[in-house]
């Protein structure tokens, strides 16, 4: 299984011009190549706040 980005638990940052590091925030996941578990169990989707975006209190 591939990397899942739509996890809360998903981290990534840029080291260097060219290098992308990816990793679980709960080190569940394997660390070369980085890959998500098949049904995992800590997977928990990503909410809306975690990709920079904010929520209006009035909407409904």
């Amino acid at each position: 299984m591939a990397v899942r980005t739509d996890c809360r638990h998903y981290s990534s940052r840029t080291v260097g011009p060219d290098e992308l590091v990816q990793r679980c925030r709960v080190d569940f996941a394997e660390q070369a190549p980085f890959a998500c578990p098949e049904g995992c169990l800590f997977f928990e989707p990503r909410s809306i706040t975690d990709a920079g975006w904010s929520r209006d209190p009035d909407a409904g």
